[in-house]
C-alpha cells in the first residue's frame, strides 16, 4: 500500500518530497479522460489504465514523452504542453486512486519473467513499474513487441522482451488481460 502524507494545499508522496495538488491534478486529468478516463480506467484498448499507478512511474513517463525520450503521437503533444507542476499534480491524481486486482487463474501459472516486477496479479511490486492488471492484450502485446524491437527502450524490459517469442508475448498479454481490475476513488 502506498503511503500518502496530508499537508496544507496538497499531498507529499512518501519519499517524493514535492507537494502535489490533487484538485489541480484532477483538472489536468480532464485532458486525459477521453483515452484514460478521469479515474484512470482506459476508455480505448490501445491506452493503458493509469489509475492507481505509482506516481513516480507516471511522472517519469510524462517527462519522457515531453522530452522526446519516449514517442507517441498523442502523448508527446499532450505532455509537451504540461509544466513540471502539472505533471506532478496529474501523476498524484491518478496515483491517488486505488487499483485492486482479482486473479481467477492459478497463480502458479503466472508469467515467470514478469512477476518479480509486475506481480502475479498485475499490481506492480516495484515503484517505477506499471501495473498490468486488466490491460488489454492488444496493449501489452504492442508494448512487449516495441521493447523487443527497440522502438521502446528500458534497461530491464528491453532485455526481457528480446528473449520472448510471439507466442510467449501473446500468452503473457492474455494472462494479465484476464485479471479483473477495479479502480476506486482517490484515497
Amino acid at each position: 500500500m502506498r503511503c500518502l502524507v496530508l499537508t496544507l494545499g496538497g499531498i507529499i508522496l512518501a519519499g517524493g518530497g514535492s507537494a502535489a495538488d490533487l484538485e489541480a491534478g484532477r483538472q489536468v486529468a480532464t485532458m486525459c479522460r477521453t483515452c484514460h478516463g478521469i479515474d484512470g480506467f482506459a476508455k480505448i484498448p490501445i491506452a493503458p489504465h493509469i489509475g492507481g499507478e505509482p506516481a513516480a512511474y507516471l511522472e517519469a513517463q510524462l517527462l519522457a514523452f515531453r522530452s522526446g525520450a519516449r514517442a507517441h503521437e498523442m502523448m508527446t503533444v499532450v505532455a509537451g504542453g504540461l509544466s513540471d507542476s502539472q505533471i506532478s499534480d496529474v501523476a498524484a491524481w491518478y496515483a491517488g486512486h486505488a487499483a485492486t486486482a482479482t486473479l481467477e487463474a492459478d497463480p502458479e501459472s503466472a508469467p515467470e519473467p514478469c512477476i518479480a516486477c509486475h506481480g502475479v496479479d498485475g499490481i506492480a511490486e516495484v515503484e517505477d513499474v506499471p501495473n498490468l492488471a486488466g490491460e488489454t492484450n492488444i496493449y501489452i502485446d504492442t508494448q512487449l513487441k516495441a521493447f523487443r524491437g527497440g522502438k521502446r527502450v528500458h534497461e530491464v524490459m528491453s532485455e526481457v522482451a528480446a528473449e520472448l517469442t510471439d507466442a510467449e508475448i501473446r500468452a503473457y498479454a492474455d494472462w494479465y488481460a484476464a485479471v479483473k481490475l477495479e479502480i476506486g476513488a482517490p484515497e
